[in-house]
């Protein structure tokens, strides 16, 4: 099923974060119907640094395709600002589309962004921003491939601009709708109520970040089309990764660890390697 009939069906979609080609995988194994290529999983895991606009397009041009080779699941790609004016968003749109993206989620910030939930953020004009919406839209090869506007306007200039930005968004042909960083339920009811029935509306759910956790049942109810858990597979990996080198390095051995870890069989399994193998004969003589 196309991205484009998932976000339109009954049921809210909820597409998990991935950051490279394994979470992707794995994801799919889990039976998730989408992903989500987050911006800042691509600095969390390449990097070791913050989401503060450091990752190029070329960078996440380079991960969509290793994803693409891996997996056939829709793919909501973070393109932060476009990396650039209204001319580098087009040329973004291409690069991901041929890429393998299914959705380009585009913001509202200026250069260097930096995290939804961190503070220091600054804008954009709307005028500006709707220019680089009808840009991604009239670049696309396919229909099928969404653009996603984001407007960061609540924590700069408060949720009524917000919510005036996410019209103009709507109008210069936005095909979903993301105001991040609602700062509490009262303003999820009120995006929902504004923007319900009209556009799909997007939420962004990120542990210890400025917008209360809600679950799928809960953001459906308010009339949310779409949620994303972008950051959660990467802090789960920091968390398990520290636990695992803190327990090798006090002990000396895995020994402690192994009902929390894959043994060599059990990656390979994961990965298919006995699969990429037999098929690799079939080619030999």
């Amino acid at each position: 099923m196309t991205l484009k009939a998932l976000i339109s069906g009954p049921d809210i979609l909820l597409a998990p974060g991935v950051c490279d080609a394994l979470t992707a995988l794995i994801a799919e194994q889990s039976k998730a119907k989408a992903v989500y290529l987050s911006g800042a999983g691509i600095a969390y895991t390449r990097f070791g640094r913050p989401d503060i606009g450091l990752v190029s397009m070329a960078e996440v041009a380079d991960t969509i395709a290793l994803i693409r080779d891996r997996v056939t699941l829709p793919l909501i790609v973070d393109a932060d600002n476009g990396f650039g004016n209204a001319l580098n968003v087009q040329r973004t749109m291409r690069v991901f589309e041929r890429a393998g993206a299914n959705a380009l989620q585009l913001e509202d910030q200026t250069m260097p962004k930096r995290c939804g939930h961190l503070d220091g953020k600054t804008l954009i004009s709307a005028t500006e921003m709707a220019g680089k919406v009808r840009a991604a839209a009239d670049a696309r090869s396919s229909e099928e491939t969404l653009v996603i506007a984001r407007t960061d306007a609540i924590a700069v200039e408060g949720l009524n601009a917000a919510l005036d930005r996410a019209e103009l968004y709507v109008e210069a042909g936005a095909d979903v709708l993301f105001i991040e960083a609602p700062q509490d339920r009262a303003q999820l009811e009120t995006i929902a109520s504004s923007f319900s029935g009209r556009i799909p509306l997007m939420a962004n759910m990120v542990e210890g970040g400025k917008t209360p956790i809600h679950g799928t049942d809960d953001l459906q109810s308010l009339g949310f089309s779409l949620v994303i858990f972008p950051g959660g597979v990467v802090r789960a990996m920091a968390k398990i990764v520290g636990d695992y080198y803190r327990g090798l390095l006090s002990t000396g051995s895995n020994e402690e660890f192994k009902d929390r870890m894959f043994d060599f069989a059990g990656l390979n399994e994961v990965i298919g390697t006995d699969k990429m193998l037999v098929q690799g004969d079939s080619y030999g003589d």
